[in-house]
């Protein structure tokens, strides 16, 4: 339950305004789903103006690397050197790679290919050939601000089936993201990922999921894709999170790494793919904050 305010004193979001003319309609619809047994979020979570601007600045930067990335990836270059593009573009424009030394994090970006689902790493030895796919997953600091989203890419021509794969999985993305709006849950925007993703043949990762973002990397709430309408936590205006499904041509089923301790593979030696955008929910919708 939220603290008690009196109507007359400020607001807790910072706004400098009084809470009867800021924030108190908005904690009793938060605190009526409360109430009615759903998940709801805590004031931390909730960005403010001036935090969303900046994180949006974060955003643009994001995006801008990825663009870049898209512009020169091809079959021949090293995952290697994807890492420098990434980590001299960031740096050149006054950001911080966030994944360089996150947990001890050797790189400066993920680059996951083909049966690998997430956290690859960049390597010298990894060339790209025709017919790879690969996830590319770049996170940025700007100015304190947390920013993430990742693309997957086709090299060269690859198969129909790991053509599907790549199309299915944004798709299933868009999807979601028509689910995203104030006062619903993310359990809406979970099963619209997941009816998508299963209509197609393919499973969802249960264990890896999405997240808070902004303020730091990783944020409240946990974002599944295996989900129920109407269950998961109530999306409010001001929380911002990341919709980055992990989608699998086969089992669902994966495993770690056990030398590097970081990248995650499908089980079964088939393809993996993933889009990741990051969004905040606004008042009448959502905004995409990057892609």
């Amino acid at each position: 339950m939220f603290k008690r305010i009196r109507p007359e004193s400020a607001c807790w979001c910072g706004s400098g305004k009084e809470y009867r003319t800021c924030h108190m309609e908005f904690d009793k619809k938060v605190n009526r789903a409360r109430r009615e047994g759903h998940e709801i979020p805590s004031h931390s979570i909730i960005k403010t103006p001036e935090q969303i601007e900046g994180i949006r600045e974060s955003g643009k930067l994001n995006i801008a690397i990825l663009d870049y990335v898209a512009e020169n990836i091809k079959a021949g270059v090293t995952t290697e050197e994807i890492n420098k593009w990434v980590h001299d573009y960031t740096v050149e424009h006054g950001g911080i790679p966030a994944p360089l030394g996150f947990e001890g994090f050797p790189k400066s970006v993920c680059t996951s290919i083909n049966h690998e689902v997430c956290h690859g790493i960049p390597s010298k030895d990894i060339v790209l050939k025709e017919g790879d796919i690969i996830n590319v997953d770049v996170s940025t600091i700007l100015n304190g601000y947390y920013s993430d989203s990742s693309r997957m890419f086709i090299i060269g021509k690859t198969t129909p089936e790991k053509e599907k794969l790549v199309r299915v999985t944004k798709e299933a993305v868009e999807k979601g993201l028509e689910q995203v709006k104030p006062w619903g849950y993310l359990g809406d925007m979970g099963q619209a990922v997941h009816d998508h993703v299963k209509k197609h043949g393919y499973t969802v990762v249960e264990e890896v999921g999405g997240h808070g973002v902004g303020v730091q990397f990783h944020e409240d709430p946990f974002v599944s894709y295996v989900t129920q309408r109407g269950t998961e936590m109530l999306m409010v205006p001001g929380m911002i999170f990341t919709i980055e499904p992990m989608v699998n041509m086969g089992t669902n089923e994966i495993t770690v790494d056990l030398e590097n301790g970081w990248t995650i593979y499908t089980e079964d030696g088939q393809p993996s793919a993933q889009w990741e955008i990051m969004v905040l929910v606004t008042e009448d919708g959502h905004e995409v904050l990057a892609y």
